[in-house]
């Protein structure tokens, strides 16, 4: 006999919860929101690098010339734009994109470190890339120092920061990356405060009990409604021809 183990597990999360601990957590996350102007976590990715960091973007990626368009594609791309073009009218187009835009209320951006820990922050579509940049300033530890975001691959440095996150292509979200113009003093490059964010939203989701689904309780369903058969003999008797009285 197989045992539904489910209802066990959930107990269990139940009996687990430390609401001082959970609560102190929500509380961190919503200090650091009220004072960086954005939610913000912090996490480590599953596996270091050993490779150091100016060059570990680089070390799997592909030749640059894979990059590159060739004829081909050239005339490919130009003939589906001609296409679309001829259509679809420029209203049309423009109404279309207005709709996608409007479908999208969150851009999510990750930050990754070349030690490997990545900061992750809510924007909304429609700011710019400089308010990633003024973020940054106010988390990383050395802010006195020069530094770049870039993407990869290939590695290109983000140099226009007027840009908005929707027209960057950065939704609905996006890895970046951080470097150093010079080499860094020693330590983290996130602040202790930020550093100590790591890890809590997962904590919390892993704390804060599941509330029960509608499916779970048992709802009474009345029973089909059977049509009352009328017995045979309420039927109308239908006198045979032969039958003479």
């Amino acid at each position: 006999m197989i045992v539904d183990s489910a209802p066990a597990t959930k107990r269990q999360r139940f009996t687990a919860v430390d609401p001082m601990e959970l609560e102190s957590a929500k509380a961190k996350l919503a200090a650091a929101k009220e004072k960086f102007g954005h939610e913000i976590r912090v996490f480590e990715t599953a596996t270091a690098s050993s490779v150091p960091p100016d060059v570990s973007s680089n070390v799997s990626e592909e030749p640059e010339d894979f990059y590159e368009f060739t004829p081909e594609d050239y005339y490919r791309l130009l003939g589906t734009k001609k296409e679309e073009k001829h259509l679809k009218t420029k209203k049309i187009r423009e109404a279309e994109e207005a709709v996608r835009r409007a479908r999208i209320t969150k851009a999510v951006i990750r930050v990754r470190f070349p030690d490997n820990y990545i900061l992750e922050a809510t924007f909304h579509p429609s700011e710019t890339i400089k308010s990633l940049l003024d973020l940054l300033v106010k988390v990383i530890a050395h802010p006195e120092l020069p530094f770049y975001i870039y993407t990869t691959p290939p590695k290109k440095q983000i140099k226009d920061f007027s840009q908005d996150f929707y027209s960057a292509g950065f939704i609905p979200g996006a890895v970046v990356y951080f470097s150093y113009d010079l080499p860094k003093a020693s330590g983290s490059y996130l602040q202790e405060e930020v550093m100590s964010l790591q890890g809590l939203d997962s904590m919390i989701e892993k704390m804060e009990p599941d509330e029960p689904s509608r499916d779970e309780s048992p709802t009474t369903n009345p029973p089909p409604s059977v049509p009352d058969q009328k017995p045979a003999a309420d039927k109308k008797k239908i006198k045979p021809k032969w039958l003479k009285l």
